[in-house]
């Protein structure tokens, strides 16, 4: 599988970005398609994801309520309400394990390079 993602830039605080994710290769209808984040000197974060077959999402609670995450062919995260703190590398990665749910980079592989987002006061 491969991950290209595109969209990120610079926005003012309480903003809007959205990021887009092209899949390419054989993705199968229990793998998740998700986003993570990496700030400097800050573990990368698991931010939400969404299940290819079914279209199940699942969100970090640190982004619910303000971020969205949809796919047709691509994978696309829309953000709303953006804040400072969500200044990051976003990058699109995918999940192959059915069992568990998405919930750390450990889950994830096939990594895009990624998209910086940064979030002004």
């Amino acid at each position: 599988v491969h991950l290209v993602e595109r969209g990120g830039g610079l926005v003012q605080s309480g903003g809007s970005l959205r990021l887009s994710c092209t899949v390419s290769g054989r993705i199968f209808s229990f793998y998740w398609i998700g986003w993570l984040r990496q700030a400097p000197g800050i573990e990368r974060e698991f931010v939400a994801a969404v299940r290819w077959g079914d279209n199940i999402t699942y969100y970090a609670d640190s982004v619910k309520g303000r971020f969205t995450i949809s796919r047709d062919n691509d994978v696309y995260l829309q953000m709303n309400s953006l804040k400072p703190e969500d200044t990051a590398v976003y990058h699109c990665a995918v999940k192959t394990t059915y069992w568990t749910w998405p919930s750390t980079q450990a889950d994830f592989g096939s990594w895009g390079q990624g998209t910086q987002v940064t979030v002004s006061r």
